[in-house]
């Protein structure tokens, strides 16, 4: 709904833009810089108006329509670029309509290029500032001090090494205030719940079908008992000792800490597979379409959160698929909660159960469910939800 929103209201302001211009050079045969510095005029005008009113009247997520003093400087600039352009064109192409509108389209296209560039910058900026901050706020609930969530799908000749990995990796802190395993169970046809049992975790959870990692995860931190909450992936592509240092840092104040493969000080030990490298790169771009932050790493399976923080963010969270990582940094983001990205030690794993190419075409497809779903108001939250948010001081 919103893009179509957005989409009407861009061919409308762009109709503006150019009947203006047409009327104005052909019709009055004003000079083309001072037709079209009045079209540009024009047309800006209808398109914050309209998008204010109409495009992201339901979505209160910040976005460049409310930043007024961006706009309009915005707008003076790429304004600038436009009417530089479409005049240097029809200097190029000549007299006539076919040559005028040929000289906007060019002008069109560059000062779009301008605008979209400086908005998102902005936005980012202004993201990431907010994030940096570590606002005051009591210590979180919880029975035990860290909880390790792990889904599994068709783990039954590994989830016991696991495990025990896990265990002998945090034995560290296990006798400081404890550590918990959940392993979650996605509906394998296989025995990963009952050696998950066997082998000394927590708590097991069943799902009764196969609905995707993200569907998995929620259940597990929901279940969970710490008063920090992390994740992690069952084939131990990120070696669990590493949680300790997420462990530390959600201890020292940050809502959210995510582990980065593409941080300057990441290492490698094992190089992930050519094609699921490049799309992890494609996917990571497109996500752009929701983020308003430019993020390094939004599919790292190590992240750790405070417990409030994790159970709301989880409990409004609805992807069941590999794009749920994605959701969760939209809604830091909409909640205006703190995120640190740290380096990991990177072990790929030749086994995983992605499929490649289908669960990409998945995840996109998602993508645009979470923007659809945030223009719709489905992420607002309610007054005792946003008192779990709120700073003391």
């Amino acid at each position: 709904m919103i893009f179509r929103r957005f989409a009407a209201v861009g061919i409308l302001s762009t109709t503006v833009d150019v009947g203006i211009l047409c009327a104005l050079r052909l019709g009055a045969g004003i000079p083309v810089i001072f037709a079209d510095a009045v079209s540009i005029t024009a047309a800006a005008a209808v398109s914050y108006s309209l998008h204010r009113a109409v495009t992201f009247a339901d979505d209160p997520h910040v976005r460049w329509v409310r930043e007024r003093t961006t706009f309009a400087w915005v707008t003076l600039v790429a304004g600038a670029l436009d009417v530089g352009l479409c005049r240097s064109g029809v200097a190029v192409f000549g007299a006539g309509a076919p040559a005028l509108l040929a000289a906007k389209a060019i002008a069109l296209a560059g000062a779009g290029c301008v605008r979209w560039s400086v908005y998102r910058s902005v936005l980012f900026r202004r993201v990431r500032e907010e994030q940096r901050n570590r606002p005051a706020r009591p210590a979180p609930p919880g029975s035990v001090r860290l909880s390790v969530v792990i889904p599994a799908y068709g783990e039954q000749e590994h989830i016991g090494e696991t495990i025990a990995i896990v265990r002998q990796d945090l034995d560290a802190i296990a006798g400081d205030g404890g550590v918990e395993i959940v392993v979650v169970d996605d509906g394998s046809a296989d025995a990963t719940a009952e050696r998950a049992r066997a082998a000394g975790a927590d708590h097991v959870l069943v799902q009764p079908q196969n609905r995707g990692k993200g569907a998995a995860v929620r259940a597990g931190v929901l279940a969970a008992r710490g008063r920090t909450v992390a994740f992690t992936d069952a084939d131990l592509s990120y070696p669990p000792a590493q949680l300790v240092h997420l462990l530390e840092e959600v201890e020292a104040g940050w809502d959210v800490v995510v582990g980065s493969r593409k941080h300057i000080e990441t290492t490698e030990l094992v190089k992930a597979a050519r094609l699921r490298a490049l799309t992890g790169r494609l996917f990571n771009t497109i996500t752009l379409a929701v983020l308003l932050g430019q993020y390094r790493d939004t599919q790292c399976g190590l992240k750790a959160f405070r417990s409030d923080v994790a159970r709301l963010l989880f409990s409004m969270s609805r992807l069941d698929g590999f794009a749920f990582d994605v959701e969760l940094f939209h809604l830091v983001e909409r909640y205006h909660l703190s995120l640190l990205e740290v380096p990991v030690s990177l072990a790929n794993s030749r086994t995983s159960t992605v499929r490649v190419g289908l669960d990409a075409a998945r995840m996109v497809r998602d993508l645009f469910r979470v923007r659809r779903w945030a223009g719709r108001g489905v992420y607002e939250l309610d007054d005792e939800q946003r008192r779990v948010l709120t700073p003391h001081h």
